[in-house]
């Protein structure tokens, strides 16, 4: 059989299953495209898991696989895709393409057959709809990647070329887009690496041939654990110049350093002015909606501006105030458990409104539970559980009200979307670590409302000084000189603050940078790779260097991240 000349629905299907396992396939080398020395790649874990959940909204869409009958409409196929990237989105990154690919199905939705033209149009679209809501896109991302493979296909179709060839135009300006990824945003060019999320689009268009031209699905580069996964396969185009030193956290975004995001209730057309007020404040700006509800994003270093302008124009609800700089991966425990949590009632009467966590370790949990966390949910940031997977349990909750404490910052836009889709009232408290999380508990009120308990929740959870301490998995530079893979590293909310050569040593010099007038006990959250010795000598050296200073030790079990900080 030769090469297709339409899509049918079937084979549309067929090309999003595709694009599942070639995404699984290079999951763990999109993850290592990665700026900073800290374990946080996720990209290619958020992206593969985003269509896992929209292949399996497909399998759900009747006589698709079955043979019997006609087979389902191009419309039935297309919902299923949207409604599946959309309750399945996680992170930055599956959101993203989410967006995406509801803007690619918004085309071919009402055609049952679709042409290489009709292709064409609709990865437009597609690039169109994840740019409309951004007031100064970022170039050097998913999204440049996505206009050119867009802008290659309509290039196509002026020569009257078929499906295959659409397609291959497609990827070839998609490669090419990704490969100068590093000329535009400078942070990937001091990493060496090109854009994570535009290597995992570009392998949309290997599925789409797979499907349309009997192409095999390409495997991944070889890389060694910990290297950068660059090399001629066009799938992450060609490899940039030698790496530079990679950036450190706090160098995200241009220095921009907070993620602002919340729901606006505001007249729509009070928002040019709205988004006028925010570009001088941030970058990155997203809005979208209409009918008086708004989904607003922004990064900023003045998140109090941010707000403030918000309250000019409308009601800013279930703000989320997260640190780009704190990103880290938990994928391996989060593995090891369950992403489907089975929503067992704890006993006794359910109060008003109930806690619903994102947990990353046994200790952790008992810890969540004894504060009075009601239901815990298994996550991390690379495997961060999907908007369906939080909405399933907040809903079995058998409280009337709901907070819901994401304690990841990856985990936050994701909350946003079950705040807004849950049919009883859910307040999220932007919890970006652990220890704010612990932090927020303390002035929960089980008998109050949700809206109460947020608001003294969060204010809590600011209070808190948090540290953590983790090891380098490849060279870079930090504040104070090189960093070695292997070294340990102390980081706070302002990035990279210390590095050692031993655990203790940089969990000592950390609690020293932190430290300030009034504070009077610091906790310990003991991890994976934290021994008994160790730990004496953190407290032993607290015991000597600030005697007035109280000190509690309690096991998380945490992986990564064989010390949480918490100073109060």
């Amino acid at each position: 059989m030769g090469p297709l000349q339409r899509l049918e629905p079937a084979d549309l299907a067929a090309a999003m299953t595709a694009y599942r396992d070639v995404l699984r396939k290079h999951q763990e080398a999109i993850n290592r495209l990665n700026v900073y020395p800290v374990p946080d790649g996720d990209t290619g874990t958020n992206m593969a898991l985003t269509v896992e959940s929209v292949v399996s909204e497909l399998d759900a869409v009747p006589g698709l696989h079955s043979g019997d009958g006609e087979g389902p409409s191009m419309a039935d196929v297309c919902r299923a895709v949207a409604h599946g990237s959309l309750m399945g989105a996680r992170g930055n990154s599956g959101v993203i393409l989410s967006q995406l690919l509801r803007g690619f199905t918004s085309v071919v939705a009402p055609n049952e057959e679709v042409s290489g033209k009709l292709v064409a149009e609709a990865l437009t679209a597609a690039s169109d709809a994840a740019r409309q809501a951004v007031l100064r896109p970022v170039e050097g991302t998913i999204l440049t990647v996505a206009r050119a493979a867009g802008e290659g296909a309509d290039e196509a179709t002026r020569t009257e070329a078929g499906l295959v060839d659409v397609l291959d135009r497609a990827r070839s300006r998609a490669a090419d887009a990704l490969a100068h990824t590093p000329e535009q945003l400078p942070v990937l060019a001091k990493a060496g690496v090109v854009d994570a999320g535009g290597a995992g689009y570009a392998l949309m268009f290997d599925a789409l041939l797979h499907v349309a031209d009997g192409r095999a699905l390409p495997e991944p580069p070889p890389t060694a654990p910990g290297a950068l996964p660059l090399g001629e396969d066009l799938t992450f185009g060609r490899p940039p110049e030698p790496a530079h030193p990679a950036a450190r956290p706090g160098e995200v975004q241009g220095g921009l350093r907070y993620e602002v995001m919340f729901l606006l209730d505001a007249p729509d057309e009070t928002i040019g002015a709205f988004k006028e007020l925010w570009a001088g404040i941030g970058d990155s700006i997203v809005v979208v909606g209409g009918d008086g509800l708004w989904n607003c994003h922004i990064h900023t270093n003045d998140v109090g501006a941010a707000i403030e302008a918000a309250l000019d124009v409308g009601r800013p609800r279930s703000i989320s105030v997260t640190d780009l700089a704190e990103q880290v991966d938990e994928e391996r425990w989060v593995r090891e458990g369950s992403l489907h949590p089975a929503v067992e009632q704890p006993a006794g009467p359910a109060p008003r409104t109930a806690v619903v966590a994102v947990a990353n370790g046994e200790g952790i949990g008992r810890i969540f539970h004894s504060l009075g966390v009601r239901h815990l949910i298994p996550g991390g940031q690379s495997m961060n559980p999907s908007t369906a997977q939080i909405l399933d349990v907040v809903e079995k909750v058998d409280s009337p009200e709901v907070v819901l404490l994401p304690n990841n910052e990856n985990i936050c836009p994701v909350g946003l979307q079950v705040v807004e889709l849950a049919t009883k009232p859910v307040r999220m408290v932007p919890t970006s670590g652990i220890v704010e999380g612990f932090a927020a508990l303390l002035e929960y009120d089980p008998e109050a409302g949700a809206d109460e308990n947020a608001k003294a929740m969060a204010a809590s959870a600011c209070r808190v000084v948090a540290g953590e301490v983790t090891r380098a998995v490849r060279e870079s530079a930090g504040p104070t000189g090189p960093i070695h893979a292997g070294d340990w590293m102390g980081l706070s909310r302002d990035g990279i603050e210390v590095v050692a050569e031993s655990l203790a040593d940089a969990t000592c010099a950390l609690i020293d940078k932190l430290l300030g007038t009034g504070h009077e006990l610091v906790t310990l959250i003991e991890g994976e790779g934290a021994g008994v010795a160790e730990t004496r000598r953190v407290t032993e050296w607290l015991d000597e260097h600030h005697p007035g200073i109280a000190v509690e030790v309690h096991h998380g079990g945490q992986p990564l991240y064989p010390y949480l900080i918490s100073i109060e």
